[in-house]
């Protein structure tokens, strides 16, 4: 797909078709994500993966009701999580940016939308959910202290179509000097 309409074309799908994706489909978005930069090559992000039926319906009690509702029927959810101290910092272990810690999560959000565009590429459809309750999502994957979570994705076959919603204009984001 050409990636103008690619990006033109993703959207956040809130209904999905009950259809399995393989893992070796969802290895794809995986792979996609890893070729994003990241801070000095570190790749500080993870993923963990509910994709059977039972793991799915038991990881559903770590969402609020909305994002139930919103991720009925996906394929998969897909939790992405950063390692700790590990992008944004020099070898001694300071900061090495003014973003402090923060420069890990801009890593992982470069993965996560190469993830993204993948899926749509593919003819799936994600949905990036901020909203969960951390601590049992930690605790269904066993994730460790050292980790962040940082966001939790639903992936499926769509169910519809939505309409790009109104952007705003160049003028109101970009300053030429």
């Amino acid at each position: 797909m050409e990636l103008q309409k690619c990006l033109e074309g993703r959207r956040s799908i809130r209904k999905y078709q009950d259809k399995p994706i393989s893992r070796e489909e969802l290895n794809e978005l995986f792979k996609a994500a890893l070729l994003a930069p990241s801070w000095k090559n570190s790749e500080v992000s993870k993923y963990y993966v509910a994709d059977s039926k039972d793991a799915k319906e038991e990881f559903k009690k770590c969402l609020p009701q909305f994002n139930i509702n919103n991720t009925e029927n996906c394929s998969a959810y897909i939790v992405s999580t950063v390692v700790d101290g590990k992008s944004g910092y020099t070898v001694e272990g300071e900061y090495a940016t003014h973003l402090k810690e923060g420069f890990e999560c801009f890593d992982n959000g470069l993965q996560v939308q190469n993830l993204c565009l993948k899926a749509y590429d593919m003819g799936f459809g994600t949905l990036i959910m901020g909203l969960y309750d951390e601590a049992m999502v930690r605790k269904f994957f066993n994730i460790p202290d050292g980790e962040i979570i940082v966001a939790v994705l639903s992936v499926g076959y769509p169910d519809i179509e939505p309409q790009m919603p109104k952007r705003k204009e160049l003028d109101e984001v970009v300053t030429y000097i």
